[in-house]
Formats: structure tokens, sequence, C-alpha cells
């Protein structure tokens, strides 16, 4: 273990995890009562009715943890469990009661994915919340922040890395035991750029970089992901090293896609790599000729702390491995991963297993008269050909990411799409803000569709003489049309 104190280290790396709170919540706050609201897509109080109908008794508050069960999950509640974890996050960022406050966010954002169904079901989302969990340990217990700081418990640094490095190491491994043939002939870039689910414009040139280039960066992800956070580890340059490929890798698909605040999440755990001599010429916080306090021991923190490493530890594993492989944990692993699993904090992970190989869009459209259609355009999703890929991240825009996902299935898999649908048919203004500005007429439509389409990126040729970013042709219907008659939803006669 390196000399290097780790003061600055977790004072950054606890500023970093508030920022990404204060993200997390300020992206998902405007999107609730269009997603989670009374009104919504997919109604947070109407599904915890569901919930405490079936379940019965007090097993509700255990089995689905959330405190939209004392304050109701209308709108106002929704949006104020937020607030509270906004507020969470930013005293963490400003080292105001750190270890409240990261407690705070964490159930603030826990209360909010438990009832957000599909719309929150994304690997960052419970990525955040683990983070929280291993990052207890080492938030400070002072209310206000110090003159002088206090070094972290080391293991507690190493508790982060541990995460860091099963993060990176099941990424790899997924694509892998997948099975997937062009993640193992390393043909698999050539086809993400523009088939991942929010391509900005990066990602249209890095599309277009040679066939041989796409293929040694497949490679070299590989060796990032699956080599690189063993070094983590190791001797101090190594572990500099390792850290140094590992945010490299990240700033590269923050660079060319729109992937909320994962990224930047990913980015922060990077600096539990880092030590206080990497961050000296930082003179936040405030240290004195000395350096920081010693950290301070006792024979019960320690023995806590062991036990919660442990416990974790064990738990994370026999997830990982119950992923890639058949193998079923013993008895009291199992029995401890069921009680634990509904709060989301001990998790598996492995983005783009496999890789998809086309890119297939659900356009909206709407009609008066079944016969003139015209596109209603999501304010991230492709729209027009000629239009350049927008960029969202750090914005976490949740309806357009899940029509990605519902365009690898039917439209009976997902329902929101149907309220979507009929809240459009109804004239709902909440619905308005999912679009782009003019897109939606005035007055309802009659019908409307919704038609797949086929996108690729154009090539480079064509993008100078016509300005086209993409080219797209028609697959054929998604749902049927559909009208409202008599006050209910219905397909459309032909």
């Amino acid at each position: 273990m390196s000399t290097h104190g780790l003061a600055r280290v977790r004072w950054w790396y606890l500023r970093g995890l508030g920022f990404v709170f204060c993200l997390a919540f300020a992206s998902l706050l405007p999107q609730l009562p269009e997603l989670l609201g009374p009104r919504g897509l997919s109604p947070a109080a109407e599904w915890l009715d569901q919930v405490r109908e079936y379940l019965g008794g007090a097993e509700p508050m255990l089995r689905v943890p959330t405190l939209l069960w004392l304050t109701g999950a209308g709108t106002g509640a929704l949006q104020g469990v937020s607030i509270a974890g906004l507020l969470c996050g930013l005293l963490l960022l400003v080292n105001v009661a750190p270890r409240q406050a990261l407690v705070g966010a964490w159930a603030a954002y826990l209360s909010i994915t438990t009832v957000g169904g599909v719309f929150l079901s994304f690997q960052w989302d419970v990525l955040l919340l683990e983070t929280a969990l291993v990052s207890l340990p080492l938030t400070p217990g002072h209310l206000w922040p110090p003159r002088v700081a206090v070094e972290p418990r080391r293991e507690a640094v190493l508790l982060v890395r541990f995460l860091l490095f099963r993060l990176m190491v099941m990424s790899g491994l997924v694509k892998l035991a997948s099975g997937d043939p062009t993640w193992r002939d390393f043909t698999a870039l050539e086809y993400h750029y523009w088939t991942q689910p929010l391509p900005n414009a990066l990602a249209y040139f890095a599309h277009q970089l040679p066939v041989g280039l796409q293929r040694a960066s497949a490679v070299a992800m590989f060796i990032i992901e699956l080599m690189v956070p063993f070094f983590l580890f190791g001797p101090r340059r190594v572990r500099l090293t390792a850290a140094s490929l590992l945010a490299l890798l990240q700033v590269g698909i923050l660079a060319t896609g729109s992937y909320g605040f994962f990224n930047v999440l990913t980015l922060v755990l990077c600096f539990a790599a880092l030590d206080d001599g990497v961050l000296g010429r930082l003179h936040v916080p405030k240290l004195g000729e000395e350096g920081a306090l010693p950290a301070p021991r006792s024979r019960v923190g320690t023995a806590a702390f062991t036990v919660f490493a442990g416990v974790y530890a064990v738990l994370a594993l026999s997830q990982d491995a119950r992923r890639l492989t058949r193998w079923g944990p013993p008895a009291l692993v199992s029995t401890v991963l069921e009680a634990v699993g509904p709060f989301n904090s001990i998790n598996t992970y492995g983005l783009f297993a496999v890789m998809t190989t086309q890119r297939e869009e659900i356009v909206i459209e709407g009609s008066d008269d079944g016969q003139t259609w015209h596109e209603y355009l999501l304010r991230w999703r492709p729209g027009p050909v000629d239009e350049r890929p927008r960029v969202a991240a750090p914005h976490m825009p949740r309806l357009d990411w899940q029509m990605w996902f519902a365009a690898l299935s039917t439209c009976r898999d997902n329902p929101w799409l149907l309220r979507l649908q009929d809240a459009l048919l109804r004239g709902e203004p909440q619905v308005r803000d999912f679009f782009r500005g003019g897109t939606l007429p005035e007055t309802p439509p009659r019908y409307v569709r919704t038609v797949v389409y086929d996108y690729r990126f154009t090539d480079l040729a064509t993008w100078r003489s016509t300005g086209a970013w993409w080219t797209r042709r028609a697959v054929g219907p998604y749902c049927p049309p559909l009208t409202v008659e008599s006050g209910q939803l219905q397909v459309a006669p032909p």
C-alpha cells in the first residue's frame, strides 16, 4: 500500500458522489409527473395499491422499500422525496453532515427507483445505490466541515476500488459469456456507435473510422475491462496507470453517447484509485503542514467494518458468479441475497452483453382522418434524417431511453406506450413535455399509430453532399392504429 495519504482523495470522492446525486435528482425531478404521477405512463400510486392488495399486512413495506408508503405516491410526494434527495446531495457536495446526507440521498433514490418500474431500472440507477452503500464507511461523522482533515480508513477506500473492479471486469466478462459473435470477432464497434440508444454527432464520426481501427478499439476495450482492473490493487504507479486507462475509457464512452450520469459516476469511482500525492496541488481540504490527522481506530469500529466488508464481498461475488454461471450460492447466501434484493444495493453489472446490429426506431404519428399522418418527435431520439444527433448527457431522458428497449420487443410488452398514445388522443397536457416544441397539434388527433423505421448512419460522402446524418426505411407497424371511442382506447377500424 502506498505511503501517500488519502484525506484529499476522500474529500474529492465524496464531493463527486454528492455531485452525481444532484445530477440524478435534477434530471429526474421534471420527469416524475409524466412518468410516475397519477396520470403518468406508469403511475406509482396505482402500482403500490396493487402491491398492498397482493401482499397485505406489513409485508409490502419490507418487500417494497420506499418512503412513499408514508407519504403517498402522488405527484407532490414523488417530487418531495426527490427534492429531499437533491438537498441531501447538495449537503454531501458542500461537506455538511456527509454521513447523514449520504444516507438521506440513498433512501430518497431507493424510494423512487422502487416504484419506477422500467423507467428507473437502468444499471446506473442501481450502481448509484450500491456506490452509496460501499461509500458509507468513508464518510466522516462530523456535522460541519472540520478545519483539519482526518485520514480515512484505508480499507474503506479499497472497498470502493473493489466495486470499480467488479463493474469493469463484469462488463467484459458478460460480453464473452453471452457468446455474441460480434464481441468474439471484435466487430462489435462497427455497430455500436449507430445502434446505441442515444448517439451524438461524435458517434457519427467515430463510426466512420477505418474497420481496422474499430477492431483494434474493441481489443483495447477488452484489455481495459478484463485486465486493467486487477492493477487497481497493485503498486502505486501501476495503480495510477490503471485508473487513468479506466477513466480514459469512460471519457470515450461519454464523448460518443448519452448514458445519463453513468460515466460521471464511474469517473468518481476512479478517484478511489488515486492518493494525496496526485491531488497534492489541489489545496482542498486545507491541510496543515503535518498533513491530515491519523484515522481514528477502535476495536468496535474495526470489527463492524470487517463484518460489513466481508458480508458485502461474499454477496457481491455470489451475484456475479450466479450471473456468469449456473452456480447456485449456498442456502444461507441465497437467503440473505433474497432479503437484501429489494434494496437494489448489491448488484451485478455488464452493459451491451449482446451487441445490437440494427437500429429500429418507433415513430409515433397522429392523424385526423386516418389518411394523412404527422410525426410526433420525441426530444432526444433520432427524427428527420438531416438532423444532427442530439446530446442529452448528463440528463437522463427516460422515456427516450425506454423507446429504444421497446423497439427490441413488442407492443404487448410495453403497456406504458399504450398509455402514452391514449394520453395523446385525449390531449392530456402532461405528455407534451416529452415531445419537441411545435411537434404536437393544438387539438388532439383522432388517430395515433406507431411505425417502425430502420435507421442507419450515412457515410461521409452522403453527409457532405446532402447533409443527411441518417438513412431510414419503413419496416412496418408496431402497435395497430388506435383511437378513443366512448371513452375507451380501441383499435381503429381499417
